[in-house]
């Protein structure tokens, strides 16, 4: 039916959008668009139900076909307490109309359970255009329980089961086009934030942290120091926040560079660390690494101090074997 091709595709396209709208908010982190992605099967479901009133109402103006049925086997499943649903095959006899087979399940409280035996006779109900949708009626009249017992009904031939109408291969195909063009409607209207580029990081964006007080500065930096202008950067940082011409000793690690400052009075040997030769460390780090034998190098500090009218660096180099040290007098 037409009707019924446009619920599956209708059906096919919410689910995708609901899905694909649910992952890609999770993906670019949009709060709005993963609420969206849940409210929006609730948001269907109500329409459908609304949508199904005035059927639902023609429905129930109409009588249902009440009707004999003979049990032809039973078989309980589900939990070991209360109502359980029991699957029966039934040959249901209508007034005035062939037999015929049908299977549909029936909640039955555990405890009525015995009183169940494949050859009794039932009666159903069930809507005139849905002999499938029928359901076991347990309150009888007096005439039904009267005829119940004087019933004789011969078993219909499997061959004349009624089932439910499959949605059929149109249906189904309807549903995955509907499918695929609801998520396809989510990736193309995000895909900037989906498929945008990372921007690269620059040097100049490497977050550094400084911190002084009257005798000393640190500054801590996310990347290693031994990268290209990167302890250069880190030197002109620190000279924004205090003054760095008056500089006794200087330690450089990986990621943190380290600052001891001159007394105002004092009169000792210092160095302004802006002219400092910055460029000869990695080098010297690397010699220090490839000479120094104390197994794999975990780690290194060099510390930098004035020698006379010169300044003098020192790295030690640290690994499972020890530790040594390589001095550079430039």
């Amino acid at each position: 039916m037409p009707l019924a091709l446009a619920r599956g595709f209708l059906s096919g396209i919410i689910t995708g959008t609901t899905l694909c709208a649910f992952v890609v908010g999770i993906v670019i982190e949009y709060v709005p668009l993963m609420i969206t992605g849940v409210g929006l099967p609730i948001a269907y479901g109500i329409l459908l139900y609304l949508a199904g009133a005035p059927r639902r109402a023609r429905e129930a103006r109409i009588a249902p076909v009440i009707a004999l049925a003979k049990v032809e086997s039973l078989r309980a499943g589900g939990t070991e307490t209360g109502d359980i649903p029991v699957y029966f095959d039934l040959t249901v006899a209508p007034e005035g109309a062939a037999t015929y087979r049908l299977k549909i399940t029936h909640g039955i409280n555990l405890v009525d359970l015995p009183g169940y035996h494949a050859g009794d006779v039932l009666v159903v109900r069930y809507p005139p255009d849905r002999p499938w949708k029928a359901e076991v009626v347990e309150r009888l009249s007096p005439e039904w329980e009267r005829r119940v017992a004087e019933a004789v009904i011969e078993s219909a031939p499997e061959s004349s089961l009624v089932r439910e109408p499959a949605e059929g291969c149109a249906f189904g195909a309807l549903a995955v086009l509907g499918f695929t063009l609801g998520a396809a409607l989510v990736l193309y209207l995000f895909r900037a934030e989906l498929f945008a580029p990372e921007a690269p990081v620059r040097a100049e964006e490497t977050q550094s942290t400084t911190t002084s007080s009257s005798g000393s500065a640190t500054v801590n930096v996310d990347r290693s120091l031994l990268g290209e202008g990167e302890l250069r950067r880190a030197i002109d940082s620190l000279a924004l926040a205090t003054d760095v011409s008056r500089v006794i000793t200087a330690v450089v690690e990986d990621r943190r560079l380290t600052v001891v400052f001159a007394p105002t009075d004092a009169q000792v040997p210092r160095f302004d660390l802006r002219e400092w030769a910055v460029d000869r460390v990695p080098a010297l780090v690397q010699r220090a690494k490839a000479t120094i034998h104390v197994g794999e190098p975990k780690t290194w500090q060099v510390t930098i101090i004035p020698f006379g009218t010169a300044v003098s660096s020192r790295v030690i180099v640290t690994g499972p074997d020890g530790s040594g040290s390589l001095a550079d007098g430039g």
